[in-house]
């Protein structure tokens, strides 16, 4: 059986990382696409680079040209565009630059495919915060849209161009509507992350108090690992769609905070008349983020139906090591 060839755009973040260690398990021949920096973090895929099934190859969602060259020296199976300006807030600051990675970019990937490997299978990375202000909850896939940010715009763009040049030009083109999903691969800019960093200082005696935004905010979290084997399965169907995938569980910041290996560290949301804890958790409402979206809760039956597995939930995801991680990491490079 002929090896089949996967390139994955954003392969040094964190759902990237994850994806490319779930293909080269399955014997794929994984070419990560890194843009052209001075500064490239590998620490997500440190422990793959030397796999000998794995390459990392330059390319640029900027770049139309270096698109089509990608796919035309590799020649893909199948590609799974990760690669966008993921965070939320920074999509308010930088929002032109945001649509020409998270929106056009898509445009210049499927450009690609159809002019140079039309029988490659493609994944789009599609996101929640696309629903923004909420139609109907639970969230599935005939829910309109209605982002509530120039990032949840932008990935509104990204999948409906995926959608067309389905129907338009035949492609086998999925869009995955992922809900949050987590891990100790996270950013620090995510909530999640930040959580979990700041209760790890505390814990060193490195920090006082943790100040976040809207504590009753909620979100589905679910585990970043069981997530990029739901993008391989969305390209194994005999037909392209679109999928929602999520835990179906809501949980606020709140109870994220409170969880139990966070109040073992004595970690938690301080309350008033409260000082017992020496570590508290404080709300900023100047934290807080434009265009929050409102409850998202995803239903993700369709996928589960086909192959995919219930996904884990908030506290399955603190197995993961989120905490202990973060310790792990900040006893590393303390001075």
């Amino acid at each position: 059986m002929k090896q089949k060839t996967a390139l994955i755009t954003g392969v040094t973040g964190q759902d990237g990382s994850y994806l490319a260690e779930y293909l080269l398990g399955l014997d794929y021949k994984v070419i990560g696409m890194v843009r052209r920096t001075s500064t490239i973090n590998f620490d997500r895929i440190k422990h793959i680079q030397s796999h000998a099934n794995m390459e990392l190859a330059q390319g640029d969602l900027l770049d139309q040209s270096s698109m089509m060259e990608i796919v035309r020296e590799h020649q893909p199976d199948e590609v799974y565009n990760l690669a966008a300006q993921s965070f939320v807030p920074t999509s308010w600051t930088q929002p032109v630059l945001t649509g020409e990675f998270t929106a056009i970019g898509v445009t210049r990937l499927l450009e690609a495919i159809r002019h140079v490997k039309p029988d490659a299978r493609f994944y789009q990375a599609s996101s929640s915060e696309m629903f923004g202000k909420v139609q109907e909850v639970p969230q599935r896939e005939t829910t309109p849209f209605y982002p509530r940010s120039p990032y949840g715009v932008a990935k509104v763009y990204g999948h409906w161009i995926t959608v067309n040049y389905r129907e338009s030009y035949k492609l086998f083109a999925c869009s995955g509507i992922l809900f949050n999903h987590e891990s100790p691969r996270r950013g620090l800019e995510f909530v999640t992350h930040k959580v979990t960093h700041a209760a790890a200082k505390i814990k060193l005696g490195l920090q006082k108090e943790l100040h976040l935004g809207n504590l009753d905010s909620q979100r589905d979290w679910g585990f970043a690992g069981d997530y990029v084997r739901a993008m391989w399965l969305m390209l194994q169907q005999a037909r392209p769609d679109d999928y929602v995938i999520a835990t179906g569980e809501q949980h606020s910041v709140r109870e994220f905070v409170n969880q139990r290996d966070l109040q073992k560290l004595r970690i938690g949301v301080a309350q008033r008349h409260q000082q017992e804890r020496s570590a508290l958790v404080r709300r900023c409402p100047w934290i807080e983020q434009l265009g929050n979206p409102d409850l998202l809760a995803g239903r993700a039956e369709p996928l589960c139906n086909k192959g995919g597995d219930r996904f884990g939930r908030l506290a399955e995801l603190f197995r993961t090591g989120l905490v202990l991680g973060a310790i792990r990491d900040l006893e590393r490079w303390r001075v």
